[in-house]
């Protein structure tokens, strides 16, 4: 079996690190003017009278920046556990093998189930999985484990991640349930993780570790059991309330092993005990783990203006991929900076970034984020904000036969000249996509009124409002027509093409009906079965009419 390679070390100078970073004045490198160019709105203004929107009312931050965008772009990079501690990779403490502190810090009760076996026997089984999902986690292990040990958890649940999602911070469930730790909408909502059309926080690394926590120590303070808590967090605290609650009634245990729970639930923490098992004997099971170092992998930078990702990753010298893997909440290739104050940077590179970003030369931000004023087709509000509706789908993920809503907030293109002019924490922090289907087009159409047909009988065979109907009339809602009189209504194409196609099948029935009494008159009556047709045109016609 072979070996998982050693993540390699990082090094880094901490004269750099205490560097406070001011941004030099950027020059203004204006690209060439889309027609029309809009002037980017950072509120929801109540009409627009002519096709470019509003100008924004900028930010508190974006005022205070003079037009040539002088203003901080980035503070220096911290320890987002310990910001106020300087990190120190030449430290003894620095250079131990983190593998060690978690081990240390397991404090769990093991169980020995065949359950347990049967997940150590999985993983043993697939090396290069768990050596892809190892040095995945060296990414953020360091993190969530000083995270555990400050609220005084066991390291257990540092493993959690492992079980829920890979250690993968872009996973998604079936259930919808996102991110490393998999909160699904609701729950996330509850424990402020943000989702909105710029920014998912069930994805941060740093707030859905907070949240994850934050709910574990919640449901072991329901229960009293961390295995129970466990069994909360993937089965939810109410239906393991209610199996402690039949087993009580049962005069029944009431630990994990004996309640009565679907099967991912039973198997859960099985699955946990399994990867604890092999993180502390790796070699009982043929497997090597990758050293992680006892420091920080990455570092939190501050964001005080809002700056394309691409370029961040670019200063930073980091590709973007791995960007997005320490920054995946974002939904967007802008960071808006009054929604995520901070990105996260591997060491080296939050020392280059904060290096280059005063001599970093142009405008920070290509694209920024405007309010529609009023429900429109995507061709309209592409029309408006100075790009082809092709790219405004794409950008915004606007499917086809959709019309965005009023209230929506669209990713769109900086002004050139007005750089300075950020998005509004308002906007940034509750931007939403809303979108209604397309009516069909309607077509005029003009039908003959039946005996005793009122506004209200056509206005249901139609399906359509009575208002509507008498409106196109020009008579009252509670009017009648007279027989063959020629009513107007507006119908949808589809709609109405049926509606001809059923008329003109029923004067062909009727034409029909006509001629074959006609014949049965003037010819015997074992020549009667020339009928039959009528019939099933009768069935054809009536099959139309439901």
């Amino acid at each position: 079996m072979t070996d998982l390679l050693l993540l390699p070390k990082r090094r880094a100078t901490l004269s750099v690190l205490a560097l406070t970073l001011v941004l030099a004045a950027c020059a203004t490198a204006p690209l060439p003017d889309p027609a029309p160019v809009p002037v980017i709105n950072a509120g929801t203004p109540a009409s627009v009278a002519t096709p470019v929107p509003e100008v924004a009312v900028p930010s508190a931050a974006a005022s205070a920046a003079a037009p040539n965008e002088a203003a901080v772009a980035a503070g220096p990079p911290t320890d987002p556990v310990r910001p106020d501690e300087p990190v120190d990779l030449d430290a003894i403490a620095a250079q131990r093998d983190l593998w060690v502190r978690v081990r240390r810090g397991f404090a769990m009760p093991d169980i020995d189930t065949p359950l347990v076996r049967d997940r150590e026997q999985w993983y043993a089984t697939r090396p290069d999985y768990v050596q892809r999902m190892t040095e995945r986690s060296s990414r953020y292990l360091f993190h969530v484990v000083e995270e555990i040990e400050r609220r005084g958890m066991p390291t257990e649940l540092a493993l959690l991640p492992f079980i829920e999602s890979a250690f993968n911070p872009q996973a998604m469930s079936t259930a919808k349930a996102s991110g490393m730790w998999q909160f699904i909408p609701s729950t996330g909502k509850h424990f402020d993780l943000a989702q909105n059309a710029f920014r998912d926080d069930r994805r941060d690394v740093l707030a859905s570790t907070r949240a994850a926590l934050d709910y574990l120590q919640k449901l072991h303070g329901m229960f009293g059991d961390w295995h129970l808590a466990l069994a909360a967090y993937n089965w939810g605290e109410g239906s393991v309330g209610r199996a402690i609650a039949r087993n009580q009634k049962l005069g029944l245990p009431t630990d994990y092993l004996s309640l009565k729970m679907p099967d991912e639930t039973r198997y859960y923490v099985p699955k946990l005990q399994a990867v604890k098992n092999i993180i502390a004997r790796p070699e009982a099971f043929g497997l090597a783990l990758p050293g992680i170092e006892n420091h920080p992998y990455f570092l939190s930078v501050p964001i005080q203006r809002d700056i394309d990702a691409a370029l961040v990753a670019r200063l930073a010298g980091l590709p973007l991929d791995e960007f997005h893997a320490l920054n995946p909440s974002l939904n967007k290739p802008v960071i808006l900076a009054a929604g995520t104050p901070q990105v996260l940077l591997p060491y080296d590179n939050a020392n280059e970034f904060v290096r280059v970003l005063p001599g970093y030369q142009g405008p920070l931000a290509s694209w920024t984020a405007w309010v529609v004023p009023t429900t429109m087709k995507p061709a309209e509000a592409a029309k408006r904000v100075g790009m082809s509706e092709a790219e405004l789908r794409e950008a915004n993920r606007i499917p086809p036969r959709m019309l965005v809503r009023a209230g929506s907030t669209l990713m769109v293109p900086r002004h050139p000249h007005r750089h300075h002019d950020d998005v509004s924490e308002r906007v940034a922090d509750n931007a939403t996509m809303l979108l209604a289907p397309e009516a069909p087009a309607l077509r005029r159409s003009t039908v003959k009124a039946r005996k005793n047909d009122s506004v209200a009988s056509i206005a249901a065979r139609y399906r359509l409002s009575a208002a509507s109907v008498a409106g196109w009339n020009k008579v009252a809602a509670s009017a009648h027509f007279k027989t063959g009189q020629a009513v107007v209504l507006y119908l949808p194409g589809k709609a109405a093409t049926a509606r001809k196609s059923t008329a003109g099948a029923t004067a062909k029935t009727r034409s029909t009906r006509t001629a074959t009494s006609t014949a049965a008159k003037r010819k015997p009556a074992s020549k009667a079965v020339a009928a039959r047709p009528t019939a099933q045109s009768k069935n054809r016609v009536a099959a139309n009419s439901r």
